[in-house]
């Protein structure tokens, strides 16, 4: 597991499969993704050709810096075609509205889920 500012990764096999975990505590900035995204360029990379399923934890998420909420946008539309499941994982109104807006910007299935057994046994079936 790689651990940064705000964001940790973790990265593990499932069925032959990627599972790709993403913690985010706190507010999100700038550092945090330029950190994170060299350790995706490399999973990515690595799994070339295998479904990638993917976890983001927000349940401690409090938001975005400006130039980090450009950050996420560009990582989203750079991988879009590269997920096949999302999985986000939330408990509030306003994260559930952020994963939707989300959704827009990747090719691969993308839910919504309050409960982390719900949320892993979608994204793993």
């Amino acid at each position: 597991m790689a651990c940064f500012h705000s964001i940790s990764v973790d990265t593990e096999r499932v069925n032959g499969d990627l599972l790709m975990s993403f913690t985010a505590l706190g507010r999100v900035n700038h550092a945090d993704y330029m950190a994170i995204k060299a350790v995706i360029d490399s999973a990515l990379r690595a799994a070339a050709g295998q479904k990638i399923r993917v976890l983001v934890d927000v349940t401690e998420f409090e938001g975005w810096e400006l130039h980090a909420a450009w950050d996420d946008v560009a990582l989203a539309q750079r991988h879009s075609h590269d997920f096949y499941k999302i999985a986000v994982l939330g408990n509030s109104r306003w994260q559930k509205l952020a994963a939707m807006v989300g959704n827009w910007f990747v090719e691969g299935e993308s839910r919504y889920f309050e409960e982390k057994g719900q949320a892993l046994s979608w994204l793993l079936d």
